[in-house]
């Protein structure tokens, strides 16, 4: 609770976890891909479930290589599922990623995304964009989708919240002692804010 991140990450945790139960996914012995996986933290989710999880990434290497522009080394139709948490507002090629999110799937797969509607600028290394329900859906649906739920994870009240903290957080902490003794109880107090006012 003392993470200024702590209210979103539980949430989208908690969202995610939702939306597998709602759909009855993952089924014991699938093989998920993760589509920018990072250092993986949500794995979990998956082997705890009996699945086979492959993680590709822009730092990765042999089959699971994620660059710009070119196919995956791995087989159309290999995954069951494919999942993207929190990436794509940092691909540029809209068509290449979800097109090979698309050509990983067998028939019938699904795909379980996260990404951003409102959030600051954040570079890891690239970050381009923001969307409405509405415009996720069409970028969703232009490239052979087919979205069944969509699930907000955090509400405006908590995000206008969060947005302050994160000012608080980075004034506080160029003020030596002071600053970070004052920073942990205030961190705790808005993260706390930020449960109350979820949606």
């Amino acid at each position: 609770m003392w993470d200024h991140d702590w209210h979103t990450l539980v949430s989208l945790r908690r969202g995610l976890l939702q939306t597998l139960q709602q759909h009855g996914l993952p089924v014991t012995g699938e093989r998920i891909i993760d589509m920018g996986c990072g250092d993986r933290p949500y794995e979990l989710l998956f082997t705890e479930r009996g699945c086979e999880d492959i993680g590709c990434d822009l730092a990765g290497d042999g089959n699971g290589r994620l660059q710009p522009g070119v196919p995956v080394l791995l087989p159309d139709a290999s995954a069951d599922g494919v999942v993207s948490f929190q990436v794509l507002e940092h691909v540029w090629d809209l068509d290449w990623y979800l097109g090979e999110c698309h050509r990983l799937l067998k028939p019938g797969g699904w795909l379980l995304l996260s990404t951003h509607g409102a959030w600051l600028y954040h570079p890891h290394p690239t970050d381009f964009r923001r969307w409405t329900r509405s415009g996720l859906i069409g970028e969703l649906e232009d490239r052979g989708f087919t979205v069944k739920s969509v699930a907000g994870v955090v509400g405006p009240l908590a995000w206008t919240t969060q947005f302050r903290l994160l000012g608080f957080q980075h004034v506080l902490r160029k003020i030596p002692v002071i600053g970070p003794l004052v920073l942990f109880p205030l961190v705790c107090l808005m993260n706390l804010r930020m449960v109350l006012r979820m949606r």
